[in-house]
Order: C-alpha cells, then sequence, then structure tokens
C-alpha cells in the first residue's frame, strides 16, 4: 500500500530515453496521492513521449524552453518552489550534465535553481553504468547530497540485460515520499516575518539594515513543505529572494516599516500555532519624516532625531499572556549579535530570551563576512532553561529545518 502524503510541489524531469514510458505512471502515482506534479521535459525525452501526455497527467503546461512564462522567471522559479525534484528516467549523458552544472534548457536551470532535495533514477546501458566516466559523475552528485534510487539489474532496451534498467515506479515513488521528510506541521498555522525595514527620512532615505530575507524566507519554505500554512510578512525583500517562497501554502504580506510589520505580525499571530520573528526590525525611526529631500545646504542631515518603535516580539508575547492567541502558541526571536566571544553571545542571548517572554531564541553572529547577506548561516538555539538546546549550520534552509525541529520538540 503506497503511502500518502498531502500536497508538496514535485517538478519531474524526464531525459531522453526508452523508460520515459515507465515515468508516465510515476507522474500518476504523485498526483494520485494528492501531489501537485509539474513535468520538465528534454526535447529529446518529448521524442519518446509527447507532451500531451504530460499535460494532462499533471494538469501543467509542459514547455521545455527558458524563453516561455518569462515573467514569472519560470526557469528558476520551477526550482526555487519546489519541496522535491525528480529525474527519471536520468540517462548518463543528463547525469554528466548535472555534475557539469550545465543548464541549457528547462530542467537544467531548474535543478541548480533548487535547494529541495534532488532525487535521480538511472537509465541506460549496462556498458553506459560500468563506464569510468559515469562511474565517476555518480560519485560526484552523490558527494553534492543528490539521491539515488536503482539503477536495476535486468532486462534493458535491445534485448541487453544487466545493470542499468530504470527502477520500477513504485520504488521512486516509495523514495521519493521518504526525501519528502516529516509531514510534522500538517493542519497547523505559521506566522513568519523575513527581511528588514526602512524607516524613511525623506523621500530619498531611510534607516535600514543588511537583512536580505532569504533565512525567513526558507524558514517559511520549510514550514510549508512540512503540512503548515504560512503567513510571511516580508519586510523589503527582492523578488528573487522572495520566490524561494513560493508555495501555495505560503501567503505572503509585503510591508515596509517597522510599524507595518507589528500591526501585519499581530494579524497573522492571532490564528498562529508557531510565530517566528526572523526579521530585522529597527528599534528606532525618525521623528518625523521630511516631505521634501533634506539637503546638505539645509543642515538637516548633521542629526537625526529619533523615537523608540515598538517592541514586535515582546508585544507578540503579550497577546498570548493575554490569551488573543490560540492555546500553545510558541514563539522564536532572532538574535544578531556580532560579538565574537560564544560566551557572551549566550549570555546576551538568554537575558533577552527572558526579556522579551518567547519560547526559544536563536542567536547567530553577524559581521561584514557572516549572518547577513549570505546563503549560509549559523545558529544556537537558546531554550526556556538558559541552555543551548540545539545548534544549526548549513544552508538557510538546513538552519530553517533545524529550528522546526526545535520548535517541534519543545510543544
Amino acid at each position: 500500500m503506497l503511502r500518502q502524503n498531502r500536497s508538496v510541489n514535485i517538478v519531474v524531469g524526464v531525459t531522453g530515453g526508452i523508460a520515459a514510458y515507465k515515468t508516465v505512471h510515476l507522474v500518476r502515482l504523485l498526483t494520485k496521492a494528492g501531489h501537485d506534479v509539474t513535468v520538465v521535459p528534454t526535447e529529446d525525452a518529448l521524442r519518446f513521449v509527447g507532451t500531451p501526455t504530460w499535460e494532462a497527467l499533471s494538469r501543467h503546461p509542459v514547455t521545455t524552453s527558458v524563453h516561455d512564462d518569462v515573467a514569472r522567471v519560470r526557469h528558476v522559479a520551477l526550482g526555487q518552489g519546489a519541496d522535491l525534484v525528480i529525474v527519471a528516467p536520468a540517462t548518463a549523458n543528463s547525469i554528466a550534465k548535472i555534475t557539469a552544472g550545465i543548464a541549457d534548457d528547462l530542467l537544467g536551470t531548474t535543478l541548480l535553481a533548487t535547494e529541495a532535495p534532488v532525487l535521480l533514477a538511472p537509465a541506460m546501458h549496462a556498458e553506459m553504468w560500468r563506464n569510468a566516466a559515469t562511474r565517476a559523475n555518480i560519485v560526484t552528485v552523490r558527494s553534492r547530497g543528490i539521491h539515488l534510487v536503482g539503477p536495476a539489474d535486468g532486462e534493458l532496451a535491445g534485448g541487453d540485460s544487466g545493470p542499468g534498467r530504470m527502477a520500477e515506479p513504485e520504488q521512486i515513488f516509495e523514495a521519493a515520499i521518504a526525501l519528502l521528510g516529516p509531514r510534522d506541521l500538517d493542519g497547523m498555522s505559521v506566522a513568519v516575518s523575513a527581511g528588514g525595514t526602512r524607516e524613511p527620512i525623506d523621500p530619498v532615505r531611510f534607516l535600514g539594515n543588511r537583512s536580505s530575507g532569504r533565512q525567513g524566507v526558507a524558514l517559511a519554505a520549510e514550514a510549508a513543505a512540512r503540512g503548515a500554512r504560512v503567513t510571511l510578512v516580508a519586510a523589503n525583500i527582492s523578488d528573487d529572494i522572495l520566490t524561494g517562497a513560493r508555495h501555495p501554502s505560503v501567503r505572503v504580506v509585503p510591508v515596509g516599516t517597522a510599524a507595518e510589520l507589528a500591526t501585519a505580525m499581530k494579524d497573522a499571530a492571532r490564528d498562529a500555532d508557531i510565530v517566528i520573528m526572523a526579521a530585522a526590525v529597527a528599534d528606532h525611526r525618525p521623528a518625523s519624516v521630511a516631505d521634501q529631500k533634506l539637503t546638505k545646504e539645509q543642515g538637516a542631515l548633521t542629526r537625526l532625531d529619533l523615537v523608540e518603535n515598538e517592541d514586535v516580539v515582546a508585544a507578540l508575547a503579550t497577546l498570548r499572556s493575554d490569551g488573543a492567541v490560540p492555546a500553545g502558541q510558541t514563539i522564536v526571536a532572532f538574535a544578531a549579535e556580532t560579538s565574537p566571544d560564544a560566551h557572551e553571545r549566550r549570555e546576551r542571548a538568554r537575558r533577552k530570551r527572558e526579556r522579551k517572554g518567547v519560547d526559544l531564541l536563536a542567536v547567530n553572529l553577524v559581521n561584514a563576512e557572516q549572518g547577513f547577506e549570505r546563503p549560509d548561516n549559523a545558529v544556537e538555539i537558546v531554550g526556556g532553561g538558559g541552555e543551548v538546546v540545539a545548534s544549526v549550520a548549513g544552508t538557510k534552509r538546513e538552519v530553517a529545518r533545524g529550528i522546526l525541529d526545535a520548535v517541534l520538540t519543545l510543544r
């Protein structure tokens, strides 16, 4: 009996091998299980199974070109929005291209643009599978974290027999479901803030920070992949980063200032089981905003009068203590620290967690080389007793996974 999961975004790449006819059944299994499947064939793959078949089974338009649906930046959006990418069959040629990072078609760009798990189902003649070049390529893709299912040993096209037969669709399906990871947030609502607020000085200038929003976007994407309904309050995040949260279960609320973010997060928190404040929120704003550009001649830029913004995290904790949110709501805050001394960072995190009234506080070191505007991150998560309950390092998606694991352990 095949296991059933709630809907996730799966891209199925199909390359030019006779085993493509078996991929038809794989797509059918995935869609029958309720998943949202987009098929991305190569031009050669369409010689074996045509576009109408893939569109009928997936209920999505099918193209091989990076020049279609340019407005949506489809050539990267598919990879960014995927929870899993499967390539079946994965021919010797396609594996070589993946190894080299060649992106000369829609499947190639999708594979380069994704941070989701990738599963290859190799299919080729036995001699090609045993060839030294293919064996080296397999070692390389595995070292990069790409997963393989098969090949099997059996009858091949042309009457040959040996290793190289593509795994059966049911086997690929089971391997895919295993890679999707836990659906441990099914039925839950998650509110995430991301990015950096901007406090206007005049029509041209603002007080801001270096946060790109990547960590918050990764948290939203990971929560959605694990079954949650997500509200992502996005403060000044560029479109290319924000596409990483493109998912049917993610609702994006764009904001600019700390006040706007506070309002949006309070609204989102009222029905959220988990609240994660990953945005970098300005502590202060100008006391007044000039309606015209301030100039040097006026001397107005030599001094700025500031007033304190509302402490958004503390306000969210107050909502919880007032019973205005779901019972048992978990609140996670972030602390960006610049001290190179780990002990000092932990002590500051402990004090901040207690002062804010949150359940978990993720603290990370930021400077010119790490933290903001980088694809990787490293955090220590401080719990209610002041102890470090988890340390997570890696891509921001991996850090997001570790933070959500810590939340679920606490709950």
